[in-house]
């Protein structure tokens, strides 16, 4: 099979062009604001569509299920075409194009809530929602690698990590703007009917378009710009294998997203259920707590993106103090609006340290990060099972998500690093592992059960999920530095770190 070769060009040769496109990066962050509102408010409709249409709690739960598993379908249909074009689907339309399309297809799954609440018809409903998944799925394929590739390789996981504090913003103000549409309130009250699901869609559909077209007339770029040799040590070559799967960076990374949406989904799915065996919490106390796991993700990723910024080492020092304190802010605000008693919740900002300490010892390293953040997850879950006071143990496990927060753009870093043209397809087997939200969440649900390991022994599946996360975060490094990418010279490079 032929091989591409080119020289490649050490770090210190690197020019001011790489620095992050700013105005495009706007552009860009508004499709991961819609993935978080979207994926969150679903949690909105679950309780609805339960109680107006008399749905058990499996049935109830295909909302999700539908939602999620569209991310898989839609890879599987981006991988067929693909196939049957002879080309990279992404590579031939364009990634602008392709988030446009992504985009309209999201649209059209709006619209089907016109008839699903007119006939009040669940298939429909979760038919809307599978559509909406499946742009989804086009549109992550395409933003993850251009997020990465608006500036320099030094950068890139922070920019993904920012994009991802974008998305953690919608999942956190997205509940509160659909309960407020769909009640006329934030407190949680049954609908009378359910043609008031139609309204916050509808908009949300009109939005779709509106951005759909700002990305076609927008200065977006619709192929990546090659920055391996930026990621190249001297003296190196960088060589196309042929395939993707001959990259081992990306079929371990397959694995390590399976896993890092597993352990993510899982832990938050799992918490009402251990605060009600423990604490005797009720379902509907445990609500804050959720919101908070979910926002810890928001807090770390707005602190792990104070090194995108171009500003001097000082200045990013100082953001990386003040970002997540903003970041708690918000969350604090969001609840104080829907009426929760926060006055708990402040002890909180001291937990927040650990996070602050872990992402100055990363360094602006991605695979450096991922080792520190999954050992930390190791921590809080060890802490989590054992502690004999479990007010301590919610505390950890809210913390977990703290150290989930920029696993994601670790993974896909090092995942599509030195992918050259195999890019978009890697990303793509990439967004299919998302998956592994479903599945982990199931077995460690099932594992929960008193007669197997009951439910504080089951979060030893995420311990598992982080071992494996470190193991990557090690192998990956060892992986991309045979192939000449140095990821410790390129985090000294271009303020890639700390």
């Amino acid at each position: 099979m032929p091989t591409e070769q080119k020289d490649l060009i050490t770090p210190a040769a690197i020019t001011d062009t790489s620095k992050t496109k700013w105005s495009q990066f706007g552009t860009l962050v508004s499709v991961f604001f819609f993935w978080g509102f979207v994926a969150a408010s679903n949690d909105v409709l679950i309780p609805v569509f339960k109680e107006k249409l008399h749905l058990n709690q499996v049935k109830a739960q295909m909302v999700s299920f539908a939602f999620y598993v569209a991310y898989s379908v839609g890879a599987l249909i981006y991988f067929g075409i693909s196939k049957m074009l002879k080309q990279d689907l992404l590579n031939k339309i364009g990634y602008k194009n392709g988030i446009s399309i992504g985009l309209i297809i999201s649209a059209i799954g709006t619209l089907l809530f016109i008839p699903a609440a007119s006939t009040e018809s669940f298939p429909l409903f979760i038919s809307g929602l599978f559509i909406i998944g499946l742009g989804f799925s086009l549109q992550q394929t395409a933003a993850n690698p251009l997020a990465i590739n608006m500036g320099s390789a030094s950068t890139g996981s922070q920019r993904l990590s920012m994009a991802g504090g974008v998305n953690n913003f919608g999942t956190t103000i997205g509940p509160l703007i659909v309960k407020l549409a769909i009640f006329g309130t934030v407190s949680t009250v049954m609908v009378s009917s359910l043609s008031s699901v139609k309204t916050p869609y509808l908009i949300l559909g009109a939005a779709f378009l509106i951005v759909a077209a700002i990305f076609y007339f927008s200065a977006v770029p619709n192929q990546l710009v090659s920055n391996t040799e930026e990621l190249a040590e001297s003296k190196s070559t960088w060589i196309d294998r042929g395939s993707p799967f001959k990259y081992p960076q990306l079929v371990l990374g397959m694995l390590a997203i399976f896993v890092y949406v597993g352990v993510e989904v899982s832990t938050a799915a799992n918490l009402p259920e251990f605060m009600k065996q423990k604490l005797g919490t009720p379902t509907s106390g445990t609500a804050p707590y959720i919101s908070l796991f979910w926002a810890s993700l928001m807090i770390g990723r707005w602190t792990s993106s104070a090194g995108a910024f171009g500003f001097s080492e000082g200045t990013k020092k100082v953001l990386q103090f003040l970002m997540p304190y903003l970041a708690f802010g918000v969350y604090l605000l969001v609840n104080a609006i829907a009426k929760t008693d926060m006055q708990p919740f402040y002890v909180y900002a001291l937990v927040i340290i650990a996070l602050i300490a872990a992402n100055f010892l990363s360094m602006g390293n991605p695979a450096r990060q991922l080792l520190i953040f999954s050992i930390c997850g190791i921590i809080a879950l060890l802490v989590a099972i054992f502690s004999p006071d479990y007010n301590i143990s919610v505390w950890a496990i809210c913390s977990v998500g703290l150290f989930c927060s920029t696993l994601w753009p670790c993974i896909f870093t090092l995942a599509i690093s030195g992918l050259g043209k195999h890019t978009s397809e890697g990303s793509n087997f990439l967004i299919f592992m998302i998956c592994g939200g479903g599945v982990i969440s199931v077995l460690q649900g099932y594992l929960s059960a008193d007669h197997i390991l009951g439910i504080s022994f089951s979060y030893f599946v995420g311990i598992a999920c982080f071992a494996y996360l470190a193991y990557y975060a090690i192998k990956s490094k060892s992986d991309l530095k045979g192939q000449g990418i140095d990821l410790d010279e390129l985090s000294k490079v271009k303020g890639g770190g700390h």
